[in-house]
């Protein structure tokens, strides 16, 4: 085992008074203290170091494998040889040792004292000297370890900073620079490119400055750009310095000016992506974390002001939308008023049509930051990052762009790439979408003024048109009664079900800003046909809560045609989506009221039979079941003597629910019967249905079956059939039916004694219920906070 010597000496005994310090008396403050007279206190920090290990009760191994460091490491420490370990060593040391605040800042203060001092840099010319780094400066701790750790990589590290507008990539590069100076004593320069300006920075004339700054008289400099580019290309190889290349406009811009070996440091800032920058380490930066956003807001006004109205500095960093320039303007307007109130300034930002006003604090501004950028655009570009602004919704598609912009796809796909690339576009590759930051939409939205009114108005009517028919289209996959058609594309629309339930999905908030849009517009016959080509899709996703709004807008539109029958109809669809999508059955039952009166007027028997099933529903939902019944038999009759075939499929869904409600009476055998009878309907056919269809029926049916042997307590009977039901309908994607059958399935598992396999699938669909928040969820919870048997063989 090494001992704990000081300089010197070869002893274990402690040093006697070198400092005015009582022999043996361990280097601890005591109120005191007299500072060392050492000129580098390497001796000091070893004695400390070593009373400090012996006090906490450790050897010299205990100490290096807590703290990390190497046993002959921490010997050397402790002897004096290591004249001045790196702070991340002295921190580790601390943190085990857990010294008083006065002992470890004596232990740090002693461990720089030995550090070497490296030879001052060169002062840069007053114009290219680093800009001061920001005293507030907050968060960015994960960017700047990736930025350190790529620092260290060689020869000759090129390290590009990107981001849209407002992400503070300056202030973010310069701390770094500052924190990296220590390591390039040869020279530290920073140069403004000038890339958002008019007219960006020369190469030629950048070269001119950073060779005179490395001590090149001005009649040396070469006089084209090539050669000053490779005079420095070689003072740099044998020169450790840092370049600081900020707001770079492109890639020809850059690379004269980048070293070609040696161990100099590039740092460039730019918005644009620059992809054909080979060779660099690329660092694109993100909007802030909420809780840095708000650190940010506090280290400018105060800790105590934003304590005292926490939620208000969280609305408000939100509606700066996390973005380092927009937190900090008002933060500084915030701070020039110590007296105003944190909920005021949010107030004044949740007005949109002010907030990029609001956004102004003396020569900060939001909106004159993302001007820049705008103003280097193209005139397609700038059209194309305006009619993006309409599009709903958080995201959206070249091809909604294409239609707003009114340009061809390709153009448009191109022009989004580019806006992508210089920071005012968020692109997502995966699924081949863009969008917007908050602020930068409402930028680009104000940037509407620049169009002609009329023009505006037909793009967006065209747009609406297009994504109406696509809907339609779409929809008519799910159609029971007739084929896809009438797609404004052939070429790209969607091949089958599967892609035609992913186009609906991620494009529901375009078509239904559409459809709202067609609506507003007097487009009746447009809303209509829409809404009736999605009534089956609609099933497949009965969770999105805008069927009510889809259907009430097709309500308005039959009434605004006069059409009674179309009114009937979409009455009834409207009363399946307060049932089923926002479970409001005193809704469903009034609506169900209004289509039953106006079917019966028309003398629509069809919807006749619909509205009392749909309002039998909603008096079930409101524990009304023995009423229901009496509704659903009025269904079924009105279903049976009906001849038309789409009665065949209505009277099989009234008789499903007619053994629910029967089974929920108390009357499980009868229910039993009806279902039986339903299955066997099922397994008849109808003519002219496709067998898609009819299986989802039985779909149903098996779940009622299994449901209605579980309440006679025939629970091996129900699983298989509940199992079958569960299978049917996760391979249809019904999601919106799955999770219920799989919570049934998990309770039938659990009466049969097979407890673990019970809980996993409880566990799963109390998690696919939690997504739709069914009204089955609580029913879930209750059933895993149930304690459950052991297993049984089976």
């Amino acid at each position: 085992m090494y001992f704990c010597r000081t300089p010197g000496r070869a002893t274990g005994r402690t040093p006697g008074p070198t400092t005015g310090r009582t022999p043996g008396r361990p280097h601890f403050f005591t109120g005191t203290h007299t500072m060392s007279t050492d000129d580098d206190g390497h001796g000091e920090f070893a004695s400390l170091l070593c009373a400090l290990r012996r006090r906490a009760g450790l050897s010299q191994e205990e100490l290096a494998h807590r703290a990390g460091v190497s046993v002959r490491a921490l010997a050397d420490m402790e002897r004096g040889r290591t004249r001045g370990p790196q702070r991340r060593t002295v921190t580790a040391l601390t943190e085990v040792l857990a010294p008083t605040g006065e002992e470890a800042a004596e232990l740090e203060r002693t461990a720089a004292a030995g550090r070497p001092r490296p030879k001052p840099a060169p002062a840069a010319p007053g114009g290219l000297r680093l800009p001061r780094d920001v005293g507030d400066f907050t968060a960015r701790e994960e960017d700047l370890a990736r930025l350190r750790a790529a620092a260290a990589e060689g020869p000759a590290p090129m390290i590009l900073v990107t981001g849209q507008p407002g992400l503070g990539k300056t202030a973010f590069t310069v701390r770094a620079a500052h924190e990296l100076a220590d390591h390039y004593p040869d020279g530290r320069f920073s140069v403004d490119l000038r890339g958002t300006r008019a007219e960006p920075a020369e190469p030629r004339e950048v070269l001119g400055s950073l060779l005179r700054a490395c001590g090149i008289a001005g009649n040396a400099l070469p006089p084209d750009t090539e050669g000053r580019a490779d005079l420095f290309r070689t003072l740099t190889g044998r020169r450790r310095m840092l370049l600081l290349l900020d707001d770079a406009a492109d890639e020809a811009q850059v690379r004269p000016l980048l070293p070609a070996e040696g161990r100099s440091l590039t740092l460039v800032t730019s918005r644009s992506a620059l992809t054909g920058l080979e060779g660099a380490h690329r660092l694109a930066l993100g909007v802030l974390r909420r809780e840095e956003s708000v650190a940010l807001l506090a280290r400018v006004i105060g800790p105590e002001r934003v304590a005292a109205e926490a939620q208000a500095a969280r609305d408000l960093t939100e509606l700066c939308g996390q973005l380092p320039l927009a937190v900090r303007i008002a933060a500084q307007k915030l701070a020039a008023r110590p007296r105003e109130r944190l909920a005021r300034l949010a107030a004044r930002l949740a007005d949109e049509s002010r907030r990029l006003d609001a956004l102004e604090a003396g020569d900060l501004r939001v909106r004159a930051a993302f001007a820049l950028s705008y103003r280097q655009l193209d005139p397609p570009a700038r059209l194309l990052l305006r009619r993006a602004a309409l599009a709903a919704g958080p995201d959206f598609s070249p091809r909604t762009a294409a239609l707003l912009a009114g340009m061809p796809l390709g153009r448009a796909e191109r022009y989004a790439e580019e806006l992508a690339d210089r920071g005012l576009l968020l692109p997502d590759p995966a699924v081949e979408r863009y969008r917007f930051h908050d602020l930068l939409r409402l930028f680009a939205a104000e940037r509407l003024d620049e169009d002609d009114p009329v023009e505006l108005a037909r793009r967006q009517e065209e747009a609406a048109h297009w994504m109406l028919a696509r809907a339609t289209a779409a929809a008519l996959h799910f159609d029971a009664e007739r084929p896809p058609a009438g797609d404004p594309e052939p070429a790209t629309r969607p091949r089958g079900p599967e892609e035609a339930r992913d186009w609906l999905e991620t494009e529901r908030a375009q078509w239904l800003d559409a459809l709202r849009r067609a609506q507003a517009a007097g487009h009746h016959r447009e809303v209509l046909d829409t809404a009736e080509a999605m009534h089956w899709f609609s099933d497949q996703v009965q969770h999105w809560e805008q069927w009510t709004e889809v259907f009430r807008h097709s309500v308005a539109a039959a009434r605004a045609l006069g059409d009674r029958r179309e009114e009937a109809t979409h009455l009834n669809y409207l009363a399946w989506s307060y049932n089923l999508c926002v479970h409001d059955p005193t809704r469903g039952l009034s609506t169900a009221r209004e289509a039953l009166a106006v079917a019966r007027e028309t003398g629509d028997l069809l919807q006749v039979g619909w509205a009392y099933g749909y309002g039998a529903g909603a008096m079930a939902r409101l524990g009304r079941a023995g009423e229901a019944v009496a509704w659903l038999e009025n269904a079924a009759a009105c279903h049976r003597e009906n001849p038309a075939q789409q009665a065949r499929l209505a009277e099989l869904s009234t008789l499903n629910t007619l053994g629910r409600q029967l089974r929920v009476l108390g009357r499980a055998e009868e229910a039993l019967t009806v279902h039986r009878r339903t299955k066997e309907l099922c397994l008849a056919g109808i003519p002219g249905r496709t067998t898609g269809i009819l299986s989802l029926f039985r779909s149903y049916v098996l779940h009622e079956l299994g449901l209605d042997l579980g309440v006679l307590g025939r629970w091996a009977e129900a699983e298989p059939l509940l199992r079958r039901a569960l299978e049917s309908f996760e391979s249809s994607g019904m999601d919106a039916w799955s999770e219920p059958v799989r919570l049934d399935l998990a309770i039938a598992l659990r009466r049969l004694g097979r407890e673990t396999e019970a809980r996993t699938m409880l566990e799963a669909a109390r998690r696919g219920l939690g997504e739709q928040s069914h009204p089955r969820l609580a029913e879930a919870d209750r059933e895993l906070a149930a304690p459950g048997a052991p297993d049984t063989p089976h």
